[in-house]
């Protein structure tokens, strides 16, 4: 028999359906993933650090989990998860196990059975807010509101530092892609290059470094409060600006290395990473109502006129106005009209606010990593 589980908004919503995964407690900023396939990645994202994600797809866990589908190595980084019905039933031929237990093994507590349709419309209408995820049955409704009133929050807390690496290590052409030294099977040709780049791991997804990797380059990973005389000194070719979780104005050593570093190499900036890049450019940012998280987005490049559908989790936004001419706006969400990509006026700097690695979601923009390796090299590339 299942357990009883309930999740209470801080407006005083509530909803009760079934425990799955871990039993116990979870508080975290709750958001909605439009996403109908790639709940492991979603979930091992450390971009959702301090966040419950809500999958509006009603159907989870049906192909299960496996040991290459993750971009984290140690394990899921969302605080809990919310679900229409967990299919604890697998049928794929890469599952290692079901989603149940291996959100039980790692300590996630989830929810299903719950109308995710109308927490959606909420979410939509009132925008992100707290939730707490409960499988205590001694704890009452109004119980759970009240620790979440007393919850500070994720605004203006530093998440990065719980999600960046300790050291920094490279990660080179020998490395078995996946991340599982036990797995042969995991290990694809790649190129030997001789082009270096520095990724700050601000929360890091793999599948940034798979795909640098694979267009030739030497890559070390350096964590989030490398200073930025540290990284001159590793003479890079680029830097890397990684995705991550959070405000980035809570952020601040990144955004002083992030400025030190400008017009010193070219810079690439991804999500978290592009809006350290426009604070540090001496911009602003702001939180949107609800964010964007999904793999469904549709971006249009202003450069060459093409719309990329893309993967997208993230709550913040650069203002490209704030920047006064620095930097010109180079992708824009067709969705809402926000700034999605930006380029800086003189400089080899550019940076996206949305996944051009997906994992999970389309290909459709990983040729910003082919374009990045062109302009450290001074070559031109068409997308």
């Amino acid at each position: 028999m299942k357990k009883k589980a309930v999740l209470v908004l801080s407006n005083g919503l509530v909803f009760e359906g079934e425990s799955f995964g871990a039993e116990g407690e979870t508080i975290g900023e709750v958001v909605f993933n439009t996403a109908m396939a790639g709940y492991q990645e979603i979930l091992t994202d450390p971009s959702y650090k301090g966040q419950i994600v809500a999958m509006t797809y009603t159907q989870i866990g049906n192909y299960g989990v496996n040991r290459e589908d993750i971009e984290s190595k140690d394990g899921p980084k969302a605080e809990g998860i919310i679900v229409k019905e967990c299919l604890d039933y697998p049928s794929n031929w890469r599952a290692d196990g079901a989603l149940g237990a291996y959100l039980n093994k790692h300590g996630v507590v989830g929810i299903q059975g719950i109308d995710t349709r109308a927490l959606t419309v909420c979410l939509r209408d009132f925008g992100s807010m707290m939730g707490i995820i409960s499988t205590e049955s001694r704890h009452t409704p109004a119980m759970l509101l009240e620790k979440i009133t007393a919850h500070p929050g994720i605004g203006g807390i530093d998440l990065v530092k719980e999600v960046t690496t300790d050291k920094s290590y490279k990660w080179s052409a020998n490395e078995k892609v996946w991340g599982y030294e036990d797995s042969a099977s995991n290990v694809r040709p790649l190129h030997h290059g001789q082009l270096k780049v520095v990724v700050y791991d601000f929360g890091l997804k793999l599948n940034i470094l798979r795909n640098l990797v694979s267009e030739g380059i030497m890559v070390t990973v350096v964590p989030a409060d490398t200073g930025s005389d540290e990284v001159l000194e590793m003479n890079p070719d680029g830097i890397l600006l990684s995705n991550g979780p959070g405000d980035p104005e809570a952020v601040s050593y990144a955004v002083q290395s992030v400025r030190e570093l400008i017009g010193k190499k070219p810079i690439f900036g991804i999500c978290l990473g592009h809006q350290i890049l426009g604070l540090a450019l001496n911009g602003r940012t702001y939180k949107l109502k609800f964010g964007h998280h999904g793999g469904n987005h549709p971006v249009k490049d202003l450069v060459t006129g093409k719309v990329e559908i893309t993967s997208q989790n993230h709550n913040y936004c650069v203002d490209i106005e704030s920047l006064k001419g620095q930097a010109v706006l180079t992708h824009m969400n067709l969705y809402d009209g926000t700034p999605e990509g930006m380029r800086h006026a003189e400089l080899p700097i550019f940076s996206v606010q949305y996944h051009p690695e997906a994992a999970p979601g389309p290909n459709d923009s990983n040729y910003l990593f082919r374009r990045f390796k062109d302009m450290i090299t001074g070559g031109k590339y068409e997308s």
